[in-house]
Parts: structure tokens; sequence; C-alpha cells
């Protein structure tokens, strides 16, 4: 098991990690080039378009994962490799590289499509894509995109709703957002977005240049709103802007997402219709063009697939029927001001990303999920700090207008994280006139990586290491603040965000080395999501050097409610109420456990839940020839002393919760020895209740029960005593009454057998009657409908007289039935009597 779990490890030396072809041959480059030093920081900072070197600034990732397969770019080559077979033969390790000849630039970073088919290899200026095989590897020749501008690439990423996966997204540190739809042209984008305005030339405005620089962008997320409409964007400056809506020219949409986005627009509709103010008109307005938008959609769907059917995705471009172009919102407020680190004048930002937390179980549970849509933008500077910012105010879709909005959107920042570089950095001793180490943040440039399985995970990689954090305890704390808040106001929310728990940040890998003073940056970082490898991340630095830690696996995620009820308190009004049948005795319980209501938690020194080590891992710069040994320097001695201080406090931490643990083992077998004499002595009165006593007692209840009968009877005699002393005779009310009970028993019943006056008497004549007289009714009956049947056969042949002397004679028998009828009638009346309707009605 555990060379499975760490089988990673053999990657180590793995021929598809080794250098460009750069770095061999006579005309060979340096390794110390790839380090980032006070030396070598010029290469990280400055950028010429006419040469592009491994070493620019911005963001790096040379490394994917196409299922089973290690996609890495060394220079200009694109190599592959397949994690099964080194899995499998740990001894024969090779990889192949594809034949790209149209690429002749250094790729800074690779993105592999949501399909798996496409890789787009970006450089500095240039970006290409490449069709991957499908099975084995052959030659292959890219398509390069026209996308040579003047500005840099600052990030390139395929969106997830692209038709086929072709939509490729290409952002320029000039704002231009171009998008590009591989499998219709690869020369010209099919949609361009600006974030940054055109500068005017009359403007005596003194900007920044950092305010017109974007860093990078990412895509919102969220199930019934705006969120995957909207793209995100930060500059340099630190400022976020936003567009919405937005949508590939080629979208394969859910049709579901299209449905909730329908009803939360009529829901917000129907809202402002009940309000008369100005600004509600204004929003109206707006509402109205989103609903324009929305129906566009709704029309494109095909048949089959109305709501509430089964979800599928369709193809959709983006509606025409607005012709002004989606506005750009912000700079968002940041409230409150994200706080500056210490001994920082304020670094680039580099990097956003957006986490969502959507449950992937039955939505119509919804107990506990407070968080459950909640969004969170991340921003990483280059001096180490991050930013969590919650999205409590959703970005709506807003269209450029002739009177611009002047209403800013907003992001609530929870917390400011700090990586910790700063301190790093400005805690090692330098000599008189040596550039400060503080100067080397200028070439660093962080990146977000998102954990695939755990959305609460992230990881940030920069030039010196890579730091992973969680934000469940943000979550928690947050869900209870909710939770709390519906229970007892706004003052227990107010108190339990400020006693909030903070993100969990720990540092996995450090490739900074005290002792030379340089770092070898990290360029990548990737996680296998496929089931045949294991759950581990794979960390690559400049000197393609790779790092692998192994990673657990959760069951359920920190934030999400757990799927069995926690126990009730003792304590809760549930166990607090009375039995009807067993009433607890007053007084002390019968039984008091050793152990404490809330169960045993072990103690975090004894807890790795992501699996990844305590102190991070060091992969440094190797020594080059012309440096000297080993060094014991006063910097070099302070790190070890803290490491071994790190060390000592984690070794008690352990001792304290082992000998927590032991405690608590011998409780527990405390608690089961006594847990057994109580069952023993509950088993022998089980057995006495059972036997003897149960005898006994079966015995005291016949006695009970003859004892009851005799009660019973006795009370009977006596109350027919006290009711004859009470009332000796009958009273003249009861006396009229059995008169008249007896006169009615006379007139129903008779004086005698043939008193023929009774009511009895009568009823049974009334019967002989109705009896006799029926089947002459029934035959009469009979025959009309015979004669009308004839009649009707006849008339079709008759004349007039014919048809009129049938008519009199018909008029003749019913005055005969009728007479009939009168005389049945009558005589009912006569014996007072109901008798049906004739059988000819």
């Amino acid at each position: 098991m555990h060379l499975d779990q760490n089988w990673s490890a053999s990657l180590v030396g793995h021929p598809i990690f080794s250098l460009p072809k750069a770095f061999s041959g006579p005309l060979a480059r340096p390794t110390s080039s790839l380090e980032l030093s006070t030396n070598t920081l010029p290469s990280f900072t400055n950028v010429d378009p006419a040469v592009d070197e491994l070493t620019p600034s911005g963001r790096r990732q040379v490394m994917v994962l196409k299922d089973a397969d290690l996609i890495v770019a060394a220079g200009n080559e694109v190599r592959i490799t397949s994690l099964g077979d080194a899995k499998a033969n740990r001894t024969k390790q090779t990889y192949k590289t594809l034949h790209t000849p149209n690429i002749q630039f250094e790729i800074h970073q690779i993105s592999l499509n949501p399909s798996g088919k496409l890789l787009a290899v970006a450089g500095a200026f240039q970006v290409a894509v490449i069709v991957l095989p499908r099975a084995g590897f052959s030659r292959l020749v890219p398509d390069t995109l026209d996308c040579n501008t003047a500005a840099p690439i600052a990030k390139i990423e395929w969106h997830p709703w692209g038709e086929a996966g072709s939509t490729l997204m290409v952002m320029s540190t000039d704002g231009k957002l171009r998008e590009y739809d591989i499998s219709v042209d690869t020369d010209e984008p099919q949609q361009i977005l600006s974030f940054i305005p055109e500068r005017k030339t009359n403007s005596i405005l003194a900007i920044d240049s950092s305010e017109r620089e974007i860093a990078s962008f990412t895509l919102g997320k969220g199930s019934a709103d705006w969120g995957p409409l909207t793209i995100y964007a930060v500059t340099k400056s630190g400022d976020v802007y936003s567009i919405c809506p937005y949508l590939p020219q080629n979208a394969s949409i859910p049709s579901s997402y299209v449905h909730s986005l329908e009803c939360f627009i009529s829901a917000k509709q129907e809202f402002l219709a009940q309000g008369t103010s100005a600004e509600t008109r204004n929003l109206s307005t707006l509402y109205d063009y989103q609903h324009k938008y929305v129906t566009a959609l709704i029309k494109q769907l095909p048949p089959g697939t109305v709501f509430p059917s089964v979800s599928r995705p369709v193809l959709i471009h983006p509606p025409t029927t607005i012709k002004s172009p989606a506005a750009r919102q912000g700079p968002f407020l940041l409230q409150p001001s994200p706080r500056t680190l210490d001994g920082s004048e304020g670094g680039d930002a580099t990097d956003i990303a957006y986490l969502s937390f959507d449950a992937d179980g039955d939505e119509e549970d919804n107990d506990g999920k407070e968080t459950e849509h909640l969004g969170v933008v991340v921003i990483a500077f280059q001096d180490g700090k991050v930013d969590v910012c919650l999205d409590v105010e959703k970005v709506e879709a807003r269209w450029e207008t002739k009177v611009p909005n002047r209403d800013l959107p907003m992001l609530a920042v929870y917390e400011t994280i700090d990586l910790g570089l700063m301190s790093t950095l400005n805690k090692i001793s330098l000599a008189p006139g040596q550039v400060p180490l503080s100067d080397l943040l200028q070439g660093n440039h962080p990146v977000f990586l998102l954990d695939p399985i755990h959305t609460e995970t992230f990881y940030v990689y920069h030039a010196f290491g890579v730091h992973g954090l969680n934000i469940g305890p943000v979550l928690q704390s947050l869900a209870s603040a909710l939770h709390n808040d519906d229970d007892s106001g706004a003052t227990s929310l107010h108190a339990a965000l400020q006693n909030s728990a903070g993100t969990t940040v720990q540092p996995i890998l450090s490739t900074f080395s005290v002792e030379r003073k340089c770092s070898n940056p990290v360029i990548a970082v990737t996680i296998p999501n496929d089931v045949y490898l294991t759950y581990s991340i794979f960390i690559l630095t400049s000197a393609m050097r790779i790092t692998s830690f192994p990673l657990n696996l959760q069951a359920d995620s920190p934030h999400a409610p757990s799927g069995h009820p926690s126990p009730p308190d003792k304590d809760s009004g549930r166990f607090n109420q009375k039995s009807f049948w067993l009433t607890p005795l007053e007084g002390p319980p019968a039984y008091v456990s050793l152990l404490q209501k809330t169960p045993y938690t072990p103690a975090p020194a004894l807890h790795r839940s992501s699996g990844l080590p305590k102190l991070p891992k060091l992969s440094l710069p190797k020594a080059t020839g012309s440096d000297e040994g080993f060094v014991l320097t006063p910097d070099t001695l302070r790190y070890l002393g803290e490491v071994g201080r790190e060390l000592a406090n984690q070794s008690t931490a352990v001792k304290l919760a082992v000998k927590q643990a032991d405690e608590r083992v011998k409780l527990q077998q405390q608690e089961v020895y006594r847990m057994g004499q109580k069952t023993n002595q509950m088993n022998a009165l089980i057995e006495q209740l059972k036997g003897p006593r149960r005898a006994v007692s079966e015995t005291r209840l016949e006695a009970i029960q003859t004892k009851q009968k005799a009660l019973l009877g006795r009370l009977d005699r006596v109350l027919q005593r006290m009711m004859e002393q009470a009332s000796p005779g009958i009273s003249e009310n009861e006396t009229k009454w059995f008169e008249e009970l007896g006169r009615m028993k006379a007139e129903v019943m008779g004086f005698g057998r043939y008193d023929d006056e009774s009511l009895v008497a009568r009823t049974r004549l009334l019967e002989r009657e109705y009896a006799r007289l029926t089947p002459t009714l029934k035959e009469i009956f009979e025959k009309e409908k015979h004669k009308k049947e004839k009649n009707a056969e006849i008339n079709q042949a008759l004349g007039f007289s014919q048809a009129f002397e049938l008519g009199e004679r018909s008029n003749s028998e019913r005055v005969r039935i009728a007479e009939v009828e009168k005389q049945v009638l009558d005589l009912a009346v006569k014996l007072e009597i109901t008798v049906g309707k004739p059988p000819m009605q």
C-alpha cells in the first residue's frame, strides 16, 4: 500500500524532466539563468518582444495531465508520457516529443481543452494549438493563431461551455480578451472584449501604468444566476473589473441553466413590480433588457427541453436582439479596504480565481447549506499577499448606455493572507552595499491552481515554492454564523463573524536557498484527476526538478453538512421529556458515565486531513562548480534553529497528543468495565423479573382482579339500594311517558292478532295490492312500447288520416292508464304509505 501511494516518487529521475536543448551542447546556457537571484532578476522583469527567453515575467504553467498522460513543455518542445506505464514499469521510463515545427518560441503556458483533444501553447507573444493524438504518439503540425500583438499574453484558457471544447480565450496585458474558435477560424477572433478603455488623447489625468495592464482573468461560476456568463479581470494595480453577459460565439449550454436563469429574472421582475420609486423603475428597465436576452436564449432551445425535462447540452449563439455591447463593470469596491503587509510597499497583482461551493447532493435538502451558492474571489500579489473576498452581491448583466452607471459593484474582503515571503527575505542578513533580497519579489508571479476534487482547497505556486490553502474553516464559520443569525438576530451574526476562523495556510515546498540567496521558481503544478492514478500533487521547478506528495481523499467536504444526523444533546428537551410509562425517579441519575458529553476528537498534531507534511519540503537550487562548499553562516544557523524549534514543538505536541490519547483509551477501558458490570446487574434484574418476581406479580394481579370483580358487584348493589331509597315510586311524567309508549305500540301493532286498523296490517295490505297491480302495469307498459315501435314503422307508410286515428286511440289508452294510476295513488293515500313511480314513467 505504501508503494502504491508513493509510486509518483519514481518520476524524480524520469527523462521527460530533462532540461531543454538550449542547456546542452557547446553553446549551452548556464543553469544559473534558471534561478531567481539579484543577478538574474532583469531577465525575470524585462520583456523584450525580440527575445523570448525561458525566464520572462508572467504566468508559468508548463505541465498538464490528460487522463493518465503527462504533458510537459520544455523550451519549444512538447513532451508526453504515460504515467500508467511509469507506474507499471519503473525501470524503463521513456517519453515522446510531439513534432511541432511551427512552434519556434519558448513555451510559457499550456492549457488542455475540456475534451482533452486540443492543447493550447503560448509564449510571451504567440499562441498555437496542437491536436493531440488519440492513441499513441505521431507527428503533428499545430495550428498557429494570429495573435502576435505588442502586448504580452497574460493568460490563456479554454471556455468550459465552448462547442466541442474548441473555444480558446487569450488575454493580453493591454486588456484585450480574444475569443478563438479553433473549429471555425484560427486567424480571426470570433469576439474581442476590452477591459481597458482606449486612452483619451486630450486627457490630463495622470494614471499609473499598472492600472492599464491586465494581470489575469477568470470565469465566474453559479447555478441560477449570471455567474457562468461573467468574466472577472484584475489589473496589476489590484483593481477588479467584470463583463457580463459573455457567451462564446458557439456555446454548448445546459438547458437547465437557461430555465433557471429565466426563473431568476422573472422572480426579480415580480418583486420590483411592487415598488414605485425612481430607482425601481431604472432597475425594471435593466431587468427588461435581461428578460429580452434570456428570451432570445430560450427561443434557441430545441423541442423536448421544456422545464422540467432532463438537462442536456444545447448549441446556443449569443443573442443579437440587444445591439449595445456588454458594459465593463468596475472597479469593484473592496470593503473593507485590504490591509498592506508589514514591510511591504505593495506589489502588483498577478492572478485571480473564482471559487464556488455548489452542493452536488439533493438540492431539495438545504438544511445546513447556508454557503451552498457562496462565491469567493481570491487575488494574489507579488509580495505574497492573498486577498480573500466574498461575492455577496452577484454581478448582473448590464449593457452600455448613453448614461453610464455610477453604481460600482462590491466585494466583501473577508481576510488578507500573508504567505510569509516578505518576512522570509527580510530576515536574511546582507553584506554592506548588497541589493536587498526583497527586490526579488519583482520577479515573483504567484499563480492559483484549484483542486479538481475538493472545491474548498486551492494552491498558490510562486518563485519561492508552493502553499496550500484550505478555505473550509471560513465556510464553516459563515455557515454557523448564518444559522445562528436565523435564531437569535443580527447581534449574534456580528459576534460570530468577529470570532470566525481564517483560511488554513500550509507551506508545501520551499525552493529558496538561504545559503545561496537564490531560488528555482515553480513553473507548474498539477493534480491527477484520474481513477487509475493516485490522488497526489506534482510540482515542477524551473530546473525541471519534479516533487510529488500523496494527498488524502476526504469523504465529505468540511463545509458540507454530514449525511448522518448528529446525536442530540442529553440536556436537550428531547431527553428531558418524561415517558408516559416510565417516569424517571427524582434525584441523581442511576448511572453517570466517565466520558464527556461531547465526542472525543484527536489532537490537531495527530490529524493530517490533506496528507501534506507539517514542514515544507526543500527543493533548492543545485550548487555550481564555482560555488564553494557548504558554509555555515548566521542565516543558515538561524534557519536550522527555526526548523529545529518547529520540529521540537511538533514532537512535543505529538507526545502530548499521544499521552492524551492513552489517557482517553484508559478512560474508555474503565468505562467499558463499568458498563459491563452495570449490564450484568441489569441482566440479573431482568432474570428476576422474568422468574420468581413474575410469578409473584401474576398471583397478585389475579388477586387484584378477583377483588375488583367483588368490588364492582358490591358497587352495583349499593347503587341500586341508593336509587330505591331516593325514588321508591314512579313519577307523574314517567307514568305519562309509559302510557304514550303503550298507545303508540297499540296503534302500530294493533289490539289483537286480527286488528285490520293497525299500521302493520294496513302496510301488508298495501304491499299485496302493489304486488297485484305491478304485473298488470308492466304488461301495459310492454304493450305500449310495442305499439310505439309498430306505429313508428307504420307511420313511415301511413297517411295523415290513419295516423290521426291511431293517435286518438293512443290517447284513449293513455287516459285509461292515468285512471288506473290515480286509483293506485288514492289507495296509497288512504293506507298512508308512499309508493314509487309507475313503470311507464
